[in-house]
C-alpha cells in the first residue's frame, strides 16, 4: 500500500442541489443566436444580481423585526416613533454594508426588475440596475455586465428567466451556509466551458483538478497566489478546503489566508471578481486585467502557496521581450513556448518555505527542445521538484492534450514535514477517474484521496509510505539523473504487479489453446450453416 495514514473526517457541501439542470435548461433558452462566450455573462450576471438582492432583503427583514424586539439595540418602544425610525433605518446604507451586505438602490431591487420582466424594455432596466449597484458599491466598479439591452438577446425569454430566478433563494443565510449560489455558479461555469469547447478552458479549470491540487497542498494559512486565475476556482476551492477541514465550519478562520491573483483577459477578470464576491472572498486581483509576464501586478509578492492552471504551450507570449528577465534563474524559456516561463514565474514568487502546485501539458516532463531539458535539469538539481503526477486523459473541456501536475517547494528540509532532500515522488494516476460523458472524464473523491494521501504519506513525518509498482515511486536525484532528467512518472513507477493465479505457464497455454481450437471449430460450423442458409435463398457465397 502507498499509504496507511488515516484521513480526518470531513463535512463537505457537495452533491447536486437538485435544480441546477432546470436552471441551465431555462438559461439555454436565452442563447438563440448568441455565442456561449456572450450569453454566459448574461446568465451569471443575473445570478449575481439575485444573490445580492436576497442578502439585502434578508438584512432588511432583520432590521424591520429589530425595532419591535425589546431585546434589540434597535428597539423603539413607541409605535408612532417606531414607524418613523423604521423608514430611515431601512434606507440607511451603513446598516447593510456594516454586515458585509451590498447596498441595493431602489432601481436595482429585484421587485422592481420582476415587475418589468414582461416589458420589452427589461434589458435596459437590468443594465440600469447594474450601473446603479456599481455606483453604490465601489468594490464592484467595472465588474458587472451591462449587456441586457443587446438586440440579439431575446427579451421574452429573459423575462421568463427572471421569473424562474425569482422562485429560488440564493443569498439568504440558509443558502449561503449551503453555498447554493456558489455551487450553482460552478455548475454553470462547467456547462459554459463544455459548451464553448476550446475557448472554455480560458476561464475554467475542471473542479476535480482544482480539488486535487488543493487537497495535496493543504493551504490552511498564508498567502495564496494564482497569476493566471481564470474565474477564480483555485481561490474558491482553497476556502472550501478550510471550511471542510477545520472544526466548526471555519468561516472565522478564513482570514488566515490572503488571496492574490491576476488575469490577462478582461471579461474573465470580471468574472473572477463576481465569483469571489458571491462567496464573500476578499481578494487582491489587481486594479485591472494584465499579463503576468509583461505587467506583474504583484512584483514583490512571495507566496506560501501557488495554485495555477496556466494556458498550455502558448507560442505567442512575448518571450523575445523578456530575454534578460530576473525570473529566468534557470535559463531563458524558449520564445515559442511559455511553459517554462510559467514554471520560473511560480518559483520567483514562492516564499522561502513556499509550495506550488500547477497544471502543465505532458510535454513539459520530457521536452528537450529549445533548452527546456536544460531548464528542467537545473530545477531538479536545485531540489525544487517535490512531486509529479501523471493525470488521466480527457479531464479538460478545452483540450484533449494529456496533462500532469507539478509540485515544487523551496524547502525540503522540514517545514513541518519530514526531511526529503534529494527525493522526488512520482505518481502515475492515468488509470484513475471515470467517464462522466462520452468525451469528459472526472476524478471522484476516492481518486483524489488516493493521490493526495499517497503524497502526504510520503511527505509527512508520521506517514507510512511504500512504493507501489505501477502507481508511485520515491526516486533519488541519482535515479532522475539516470533518466536524463525526464520526469514522466511511467519511467519510475514501473509496471503494475499482476497477481499470480498459481497455474504454471505451460499448463495455462495448453488450456487456452485447447479452448481457442474448440471455438475456431464452432466458428467453422457456423460459417457452413450461414452459407447453406444463404444458398437456400438463392444467394450463394
Amino acid at each position: 500500500m502507498a499509504t496507511k495514514t488515516k484521513r480526518t473526517k470531513k463535512t463537505k457541501r457537495t452533491g447536486s442541489l437538485g435544480f441546477e439542470a432546470k436552471l441551465w435548461e431555462a438559461a439555454d433558452l436565452l442563447r438563440n443566436n448568441m455565442d456561449p462566450a456572450e450569453y454566459k455573462h448574461v446568465v451569471l450576471g443575473l445570478l449575481f444580481l439575485k444573490y445580492i438582492e436576497d442578502a439585502f432583503e434578508e438584512r432588511r427583514a432583520a432590521l424591520h423585526d429589530a425595532v419591535s424586539a425589546p431585546t434589540s439595540e434597535y428597539y423603539v418602544p413607541n409605535a408612532d416613533d417606531r414607524a418613523a425610525e423604521l423608514d430611515d433605518l431601512l434606507e440607511d446604507r451603513d446598516e447593510y454594508t456594516a454586515e458585509n451586505v451590498f447596498w441595493v438602490p431602489k432601481a436595482a431591487r429585484w421587485s422592481h426588475i420582476q415587475a418589468q420582466a414582461k416589458q420589452p424594455t427589461i434589458g435596459k432596466t437590468i443594465d440600469d440596475a447594474m450601473d446603479a449597484i456599481e455606483r453604490e458599491n465601489p468594490t464592484l466598479k467595472g465588474v458587472l455586465p451591462k449587456i441586457y439591452a443587446l438586440p440579439n438577446l431575446d427579451k421574452h425569454n429573459l423575462g421568463k428567466l427572471i421569473d424562474l430566478f425569482s422562485g429560488i433563494g440564493l443569498g439568504t443565510k440558509e443558502h449561503r451556509d449551503k453555498d447554493t449560489l456558489g455551487r450553482t455558479y460552478e455548475y454553470f461555469l462547467s456547462r459554459f466551458a463544455s459548451a464553448e469547447g476550446k475557448g472554455g478552458g480560458e476561464f475554467y479549470t475542471p473542479s476535480s483538478i482544482v480539488r486535487l491540487l488543493v487537497e495535496m497542498l493543504e493551504p490552511f494559512a498564508g498567502r495564496v497566489y494564482d497569476p493566471c486565475c481564470g474565474s477564480g476556482g483555485m481561490f474558491v476551492q482553497s476556502l472550501k478546503f478550510i471550511d471542510a477541514h477545520v472544526n466548526g465550519g471555519a468561516w472565522g478562520r478564513r482570514n488566515r489566508i490572503t488571496v492574490y491573483g491576476q488575469e490577462s483577459n478582461r471579461t474573465t477578470w470580471r468574472m473572477a471578481r463576481m465569483n469571489l464576491a458571491i462567496r464573500g472572498i476578499e481578494a487582491n486581483l489587481g486594479n485591472k486585467h494584465a499579463d503576468s509576464f509583461h505587467e506583474d501586478l504583484h512584483p514583490d509578492l512571495r507566496a506560501d502557496f501557488i495554485l495555477a492552471n496556466p494556458p498550455f504551450n502558448i507560442s505567442k507570449w512575448g518571450g523575445e521581450r523578456l530575454e534578460n528577465d530576473v525570473r529566468w534563474v534557470y535559463g531563458a524559456p524558449p520564445k515559442g513556448n511559455a511553459n517554462y516561463g510559467w514554471v520560473q514565474h511560480f518559483v520567483h514568487h514562492l516564499a522561502p518555505d513556499g509550495t506550488a502546485g500547477f497544471v502543465l501539458a505532458n510535454g513539459s516532463m520530457s521536452s528537450m527542445q529549445s533548452g527546456e531539458g536544460e531548464i528542467r535539469r537545473k530545477l531538479v538539481e536545485a531540489d525544487l521538484v517535490d512531486c509529479i503526477v501523471a493525470c488521466p486523459g480527457q479531464l479538460f473541456y478545452a483540450t484533449q492534450i494529456p496533462v500532469c501536475l507539478w509540485f515544487l517547494t523551496k524547502n525540503k528540509a522540514g517545514n513541518g514535514h519530514r526531511v526529503r532532500k534529494g527525493e522526488t515522488l512520482f505518481i502515475d494516476a492515468r488509470k484513475l477517474g471515470r467517464m462522466e460523458t462520452r468525451v469528459h472524464r472526472v476524478l471522484d473523491a476516492e481518486d483524489i484521496a488516493k493521490v493526495a494521501d499517497t503524497y502526504h504519506a510520503w511527505r509527512n513525518r508520521a506517514g507510512e509510505y511504500e512504493d507501489v509498482a505501477g502507481f508511485c515511486k520515491s526516486a533519488t536525484l541519482a535515479e532522475v539523473k539516470a533518466h536524463d532528467f525526464v520526469l514522466t512518472p511511467g519511467r519510475y513507477v514501473g509496471a503494475e504487479e499482476v497477481e499470480d493465479d498459481g497455474e504454471p505457464f505451460e499448463d495455462k497455454m495448453m488450456r487456452l489453446t485447447g479452448e481457442l481450437s474448440a471455438q475456431m471449430a464452432v466458428a467453422v460450423e457456423l460459417d457452413e450453416k450461414i452459407r447453406s442458409a444463404l444458398g437456400g435463398l438463392g444467394y450463394g457465397v
